[in-house]
């Protein structure tokens, strides 16, 4: 005897039919009558009475459906219990990750993962930069990490996929109406939207421009990513962030860089990942990653 069986059986004698039942359960009907004649077998008699409409219960059946509806609910409280600690349902998710992250890709992989997980809570951390970010999970912070790869990491770590920046242009700007990617090296004259110091794109792009060969001159600077790219279309100059936070209809040209710039971002935990977080490396992975330009440049 087991649970399908008992469920199975409840079914039929709630419906009074086995072609009903099979149907409702989406079980084709001579399988759910093999089991009930196996759940039969074991008792030691029939369990329901064959009329022209369909079944009813005999006198062994009527005895054996309570305890087999508290069977099943029983085993319905102990699964969700046994979940609820395990903190597949309930409980909270804390998630640890750097500021265009959080904006850009996270919010789609919450969806999804909490659509699964509706009882449950997230807590998200936001560090200025990678470094700060590995520290902190080092520290105890986060049941899972997400952001570029950390060095030297003992725990576990997953490659998720490839990001990609883009250059925001104001309209005024001249190779705004250019549709091919620009050279950062064409942009060595312009005003700069920069990130303070220690944000986690500013090391990104002062290094990007030293290797077209030369340093932004900064008109303005911001400690916010989403910021950023309304500041460059107000004009004040250009900047470059990831393409995965370009705000939906922002009033600037949005050009791809020439050799495009990438950066590879991880899933990442201290020793193991608790039961939330591993369901949620399966969300993350399930985002649709771009593939790796032809030509890019890495950069951490």
């Amino acid at each position: 005897m087991n649970l399908r069986q008992m469920q199975y059986f409840v079914a039929i004698a709630e419906d009074g039919s086995i072609s009903r039942s099979a149907e409702r359960l989406l079980v084709a009907q001579p399988s759910l009558s093999q089991q009930i004649k196996s759940l039969e077998a074991e008792l030691g008699g029939a369990l329901f009475e064959r009329i022209p409409k369909g079944v009813r219960l005999t006198a062994a059946g009527k005895a054996f459906l309570p305890e087999a509806r508290a069977a099943i609910t029983h085993a319905a409280n102990a699964t969700r219990n046994a979940r609820s600690v395990l903190g597949l349902e309930g409980g909270e998710l804390e998630v640890a990750t750097i500021g265009s992250i959080a904006y850009g890709i996270l919010p789609s992989a919450f969806l999804a993962w909490h659509e699964h997980y509706p009882a449950t809570t997230i807590a998200l951390r936001e560090y200025k930069d990678s470094n700060a970010l590995a520290e902190a999970v080092r520290m105890g912070v986060g049941d899972i990490a997400v952001g570029p790869q950390p060095a030297q990491w003992r725990g576990p770590i997953i490659e998720l996929g490839w990001e990609e920046f883009v250059l925001i242009l104001p309209n005024t700007d001249p190779l705004a109406g250019t549709a091919r990617a620009v050279p950062l090296s064409a942009l060595a004259d312009r005003d700069w939207v920069l990130f303070g110091t220690g944000h986690q794109l500013s090391d990104l792009i002062l290094e990007a421009c030293a290797r077209a060969g030369f340093a932004p001159r900064r008109t303005v600077q911001t400690t916010q990513t989403a910021a950023a790219s309304h500041l460059a279309a107000a004009g004040l100059g250009v900047t470059l962030i990831p393409d995965n936070v370009v705000p939906a209809g922002l009033l600037a040209a949005t050009r791809h860089v020439q050799p495009p710039l990438i950066r590879k971002l991880f899933a990442y935990t201290r020793s193991e990942w608790p039961p939330l977080a591993a369901t949620f490396v399966e969300a993350l992975q399930c985002l649709r990653w771009p593939t790796k330009p032809r030509g890019a440049t890495v950069i951490p």
